[in-house]
């Protein structure tokens, strides 16, 4: 139908941010479903979806709505501070380059949940780019949290917040020390880019 309408369209059919993937076109390997695991991992997405859309209320700058990366398989939500950054040099596997360096143009500080993979652990985490000095050597919170020279950023355990007497409360006080960390590193303006947080969907009235 595009093509009727003169508009030339080309599908690339490699699965993004898999290292030696199968294009969809020649994958035909039976696949094992475990229904409990999806439903689990459905509700685990659903209590950090909540969280981060509360995280986002505090932040009048520029912020991504609470998505998911089908490739890596994690949920995330992004805060800008409206300055530029340097070109992003790093590659992801099955991702044009153009596409990393349109995502990292102006500095962010981004976090998300993370379900893990072979040999590590499902994990909420934040990061910042470009990194600023000391920012992984700043105190965040809570304990547990810590940062990964091979991740380069904050990992805090889901172990440590599902089991923790408050997981919100866990969850949003990583969120908001890491954050911080970042944007006082990085010098961001918070005076005029943070707010108090509110609701989720709700105006906030003027003052």
């Amino acid at each position: 139908m595009l093509g009727d309408l003169g508009i030339a369209v080309s599908i690339r059919d490699l699965p993004c941010e898999i290292s030696g993937a199968t294009p969809f076109s020649l994958d035909h390997a039976p696949r094992a479903y475990d229904g409990d695991a999806a439903r689990r991992f459905h509700q685990a997405l659903g209590e950090a979806d909540r969280v981060f859309k509360l995280f986002r209320t505090g932040f009048l700058g520029k912020a991504s709505p609470v998505h998911f990366f089908w490739g890596s398989f994690d949920l995330a939500v992004t805060r800008f501070s409206g300055r530029r950054a340097p070109l992003f040099q790093g590659t992801a596997p099955g991702l044009a380059p153009v596409v990393m360096q349109e995502a990292y143009s102006h500095e962010v500080s981004s976090a998300g949940f993370w379900p893990g993979s072979a040999g590590v652990d499902a994990s909420f985490y934040s990061y910042a780019y470009p990194e600023p000095p000391g920012f992984k050597d700043a105190p965040v919170v809570p304990a547990g949290a810590h940062y990964s020279e091979t991740f380069r950023e904050f990992l805090l355990s889901y172990e440590v917040v599902r089991t923790a007497p408050d997981p919100e409360a866990t969850l949003l006080a990583f969120l908001q020390s890491t954050y911080e960390s970042a944007a006082n590193a990085a010098h961001w303006d918070r005076s005029a880019l943070e707010c108090v947080q509110g609701h989720p969907g709700t105006c906030r009235p003027v003052s």
